[in-house]
């Protein structure tokens, strides 16, 4: 899950590509670590992206949309299996949708310059194939991620309602607060952890009163020509500032980029099982 300080995209597009042993160790290690959610490695897919890159059919292109939703279903099967989990709820799994900027591979997720030139009909047209799939397949819900554009944000909602059984979460890369039934959960991620404070402090002055989820990443800083600036200090701030989230509304909290299973397992033990983690 991702960085408004960095690019969250370069590491999901290297998912998508990875054996599906990998993604499934992956998994397996968050839900170890006491991730109550478990998002699917489809953050920067596309059914359009895998037949123009990989040269597939479109009925391929869907199976290997839906497949990051089966690996996921199937790893949260096997620990449940493996581990008998008592006192703790069943993981889920959140069918992740990135905005149409992550397709773009420029970084525009988080600027949301590309929405001036495109209606709410473009990104409906866009988004469509990606939400049935991953219904299809068997979410528990959909992430609608790291959405720099109020337009795209009104498009997905609107989008939604096709999709009457489906329920969602929508976060923002930057804040922004829209209402649906079928929202159960709006929120922010991708940006530094030391951001959300004041983004939900904004957020509780327009005078709503929504269920939050909030994912931040590390904290770490971007670099274009070198990657990411690494600091073993950067990600230790989630924990402690998750008690002042959780005290200002925020159901569901988890991390982004740059954040791991041992991050995970710390701020599990820091809330003490008393709200919902999210890998």
């Amino acid at each position: 899950m991702g960085s408004s300080a960095g690019r969250p995209s370069v590491e999901r597009q290297a998912s998508v590509h990875k054996p599906p042993g990998h993604k499934r160790d992956a998994h397996y290690r968050f839900l170890l670590s006491g991730a109550d959610v478990i998002t699917t490695a489809t953050y920067q897919a596309s059914v359009s992206g895998f037949m123009n890159h990989l040269d597939v059919s479109c009925d391929r292109a869907k199976e290997l949309m839906m497949s990051g939703v089966h690996l996921a279903k199937e790893t949260v099967e096997k620990f449940v299996s493996d581990t008998h989990p008592t006192g703790r709820r069943r993981p889920l799994v959140a069918g992740s949708v990135g905005p149409y900027g992550a397709f773009l591979l420029d970084g525009s997720e988080y600027t949301g310059s590309y929405a001036e030139k495109m209606s709410e009909e473009d990104f409906k047209v866009w988004h469509r194939p990606q939400i049935e799939c991953i219904a299809a397949a068997g979410a528990d819900f959909v992430a609608f991620e790291t959405i720099p554009s109020l337009k795209e944000a009104k498009a997905l909602v609107d989008l939604l309602r096709e999709f009457p059984d489906v329920k969602a979460w929508l976060s923002f890369s930057c804040k922004a607060v829209i209402g649906s039934d079928q929202l159960v959960a709006v929120g922010v991620n991708c940006c530094p952890p030391a951001l959300l404070q004041p983004l939900l402090d904004s957020a509780a002055s327009l005078g709503t009163d929504p269920c939050w989820v909030v994912y931040p990443n590390s904290g770490e800083d971007w670099d274009s020509e070198h990657g990411w600036r690494t600091s073993k200090t950067a990600s230790s701030s989630i924990p402690k500032l998750s008690h002042t989230w959780r005290k200002q509304g925020a159901a569901l909290i988890g991390g982004c980029c740059r954040v791991g299973p041992d991050e995970i397992a710390e701020l599990r033990r820091e809330l003490k099982g008393s709200s919902t983690t999210v890998e």
